[in-house]
């Protein structure tokens, strides 16, 4: 009986792609992208799991966390570049960061934070593009869920030893405002354009109504369809986890998302889009970012807005 138990933990400690096999099955959608609050208190102390709470700052992390969690800054995943708040920082910046959380080029992420996971998936955006988006996953409802569920949280710090990790870029996934203007084109003009463009924000801020800070001209991108990332891909507030993978899809398909489509999500500064952004892979779309977002677009020269509800 001893040895069947080693020999179990034996290979789930040498293949680690089974670690995130036993997360929630879906009929569709990327089920390895996503794990419940039951996983992580089984698996938690796995070795190759590498749980990060990625918060504005470490005093909530300092008030108690997941055991064996390690705090990730926001501020050590952005950066402010020509005016521009919550842009990429640079590649080597991003390589220390994550190798000190002791990130290995064979581990597996579990990110959360307490803002209904929207650090937690600009953090996920963020290893997409440094190439280990396919070994992160999000913690469903994240530490709003934990608590409710009343489980352990502890105040203790893990000792952490300097990962390998060597990025493995995918640019694509990081727009520029050039190729987005492009995309903004397409999606306006042609009947079955390549993109589907999703603005993040409020619909407030979409339709112009409320501009949002530092927005010279209020409205949104031409082409772009609005699903507000708090509203449309969470159940609740209260209860704070993704809505049913065919739920999502149906609102997804609404704003233009098919499976043919690459879907393009933009908010006003980025941190918004990222949530977007994981939904969409979540669900199987080819899917990129607009880091920029409207802050920049609207106070470029050479761009047009949209104001109203209406896609156009």
């Amino acid at each position: 009986m001893m040895k069947r138990i080693t020999l179990t933990l034996l290979i789930s400690l040498m293949l680690p792609g089974l670690v995130f096999a036993q997360a929630k099955k879906t009929s569709a959608g990327r089920s390895d992208l996503l794990v419940s609050t039951d996983w992580l208190a089984k698996n938690a102390s796995n070795p190759k799991v590498i749980l990060i709470y990625v918060g504005r700052d470490n005093k909530d992390y300092v008030a108690g966390h997941i055991p064996n969690a390690r705090f990730l800054a926001l501020t050590d995943l952005v950066t402010t570049r020509d005016g521009k708040p919550n842009e990429m920082p640079p590649v080597e910046k991003l390589k220390t960061v994550f190798a000190g959380l002791g990130v290995n080029n064979d581990s597996r992420i579990v990110l959360y934070s307490d803002n209904y996971n929207l650090f937690a998936a600009r953090a996920y955006f963020t290893l997409d593009y440094l190439g280990l988006g396919d070994q992160a996953a999000l913690l469903d409802g994240g530490l709003d869920k934990w608590k409710a569920e009343k489980r352990q949280l502890s105040t203790e710090t893990p000792e952490l030893k300097t990962g390998n990790f060597s990025p493995r870029l995918k640019p694509n996934v990081l727009m520029v405002r050039d190729i987005v203007r492009d995309v903004s084109w397409a999606t306006s003009n042609l009947e079955k354009p390549n993109y589907a463009l999703i603005d993040a924000r409020p619909n407030a801020e979409y339709t112009g109504a409320t501009p949002g800070d530092g927005v010279k001209r209020g409205g949104h991108i031409p082409g772009s369809a609005n699903v507000f990332w708090m509203e449309k891909n969470l159940v609740s507030k209260e209860n704070p986890v993704l809505r049913p993978v065919t739920e999502l899809r149906k609102l997804y398909e609404a704003a233009g998302a098919t499976k043919d489509k690459t879907v393009v999500s933009y908010c006003r500064t980025g941190v918004q889009a990222s949530h977007t952004y994981f939904v969409a892979k979540y669900l199987g779309y080819d899917v990129a970012m607009y880091d920029g977002s409207f802050l920049e677009w609207s106070n470029a020269e050479n761009t047009s807005v949209s104001t109203g509800d209406k896609v156009k």
